[in-house]
């Protein structure tokens, strides 16, 4: 059997078309890896706030901001996207504007904190429209029994993507080092690159994939917007029939939250507490993702053989184990350990969640429940690095209990998903 499987396709779906989708994770994954993992995370704390006491606390808000833009948003905008037809509309409009603010950060330098945090809200705000806008093309390519394998195919390929971003600018970082320059002239630099690659990237999508959906006449007759919010009111009033759609959001609400923890204070956590170089954390997140994209890729597989359930669980056990070990690390070397098991359980466990999704969401409404997962998700990613930033700051810079407390994020999590029952939520999705 072929490893990128024809079967594994709706009819009418051409893997070029899948590569086109899936060139968009490849695309968008240069911008978590270097402006708010590996490089600008660490350098707005170091560099642009100066170290100061509530630098971590800033980022994290920063963060949660837009992540509550999103997550208030998000439903309706994916909504009107289904009522009209255009997802691929608006993925395109998003893309621009994500691609211009992250541009635009070459312009944050020290002191200018306001500048820096207005600047991270607007970019991670867009790039988190087009990550759900895009994960709802995902029932549209992929027959249900594959929507492990499928997910898994982006994520993997998308880790690439940022391995490619953060690859060029460790080159120009580690050449700028040699030269002398000092981080305020060359993270500047990076945030260009990262733009130019986001928005290069994404190109292919937009010619290779196509808008399957038609428009919803008796509803664009109702007045586009309004009635996307009708309709998304409705689906909350129909929440008893989604039950299990509404436990896997539960879940995700706790294990996305310390997978954004990961993502956001990795960087951080390796620099301030374990004493990694800049040029060390690069590395560090480099390999980080290489090994979330064979975790993505195998773990894909995995879950259309074992289970949607089992396969994101297992991943969950992981990252209890990865908050341990990285709270108990004194060595760069132990926390080495840490960071790989972290690249395993994070494309595995997101692309899962992205498949179990799919799903449990009804054909006719697929940019609605992603927004619907889009809010679960960043409603996460409000509390994870919030509640991080907050026990550091409130135990003088304590990071080693901060990431302890993770721990637990996972752990209701993982008794969450025990609710969820994938037979009855996708027959729910299919009579509705």
């Amino acid at each position: 059997m072929a490893l990128f499987s024809q079967d594994a396709l709706n009819p009418g779906v051409r893997k070029r078309e899948v590569f086109g989708w899936a060139m968009y994770d490849f695309a968008n994954s240069g911008y978590t890896t270097v402006v708010i993992t590996a490089v600008f995370a660490a350098y707005f704390v170091g560099g642009i706030a100066e170290k100061a006491p509530w630098a971590t606390f800033a980022w994290t808000a920063a963060l949660s901001i837009s992540y509550a833009i999103v997550m208030l948003t998000m439903p309706s905008i994916g909504a009107y996207a289904d009522l009209r037809a255009a997802k691929k509309r608006v993925l395109m409009l998003v893309t621009a504007c994500c691609v211009v603010a992250t541009a635009l950060l070459a312009f944050a330098q020290p002191g200018a904190v306001a500048l820096a945090m207005l600047l991270v809200i607007v970019s991670n705000t867009f790039y988190n429209y087009g990550e759900s806008l895009t994960a709802a093309f995902l029932p549209e390519l992929a027959r249900p029994d594959a929507l492990g394998k499928v997910s898994g195919w982006g994520w993997g390929f998308g880790y690439f993507g940022g391995m490619l971003a953060l690859g060029i600018c460790l080159g120009y970082v580690m050449w700028a080092g040699k030269q002398g320059i000092p981080a305020s002239e060359f993270v500047p630099v990076t945030m260009l690159i990262t733009a130019v690659i986001y928005g290069a990237a994404s190109l292919v999508t937009f010619r290779l994939l196509r808008e399957r959906a038609e428009p919803n006449p008796q509803a664009l007759r109702a007045g586009g917007f309004r009635a996307s919010l009708h309709r998304l009111q409705a689906t909350f009033r129909e929440a008893r029939r989604y039950r299990d759609f509404m436990w896997l959001l539960a879940c995700a609400v706790f294990y996305q939250g310390g997978v954004a923890v990961a993502i956001a204070l990795a960087a951080i956590y390796a620099q301030t507490v374990i004493g990694f170089s800049q040029e060390e954390t690069m590395v560090l997140i480099f390999v980080l993702n290489l090994a979330a994209a064979g975790g993505a890729f195998a773990w894909g597989y995995l879950q259309d053989r074992v289970g949607h359930k089992l396969a994101l669980g297992s991943t969950l056990v992981g990252w209890i184990a990865v908050c341990i070990i990285a709270a108990l690390s004194q060595t760069k070397g132990q926390f080495w350990w840490a960071a790989a098991i972290a690249g395993l359980c994070m494309g595995s466990s997101q692309s899962a969640g992205r498949a179990m999704a799919g799903m449990f969401a009804p054909p006719r409404q697929l940019a609605e429940f992603y927004g619907l997962w889009t809010f679960a998700v960043r409603l996460s990613s409000i509390i994870g690095p919030l509640t991080y930033g907050a026990i550091t700051w409130a135990t003088g810079g304590n990071q080693r209990m901060a990431i302890m407390s993770t721990a637990a994020m996972f752990v209701i999590g993982l008794v969450l998903l025990v609710k969820v029952d994938v037979r009855r939520g996708r027959a729910a999705a299919l009579a509705a």
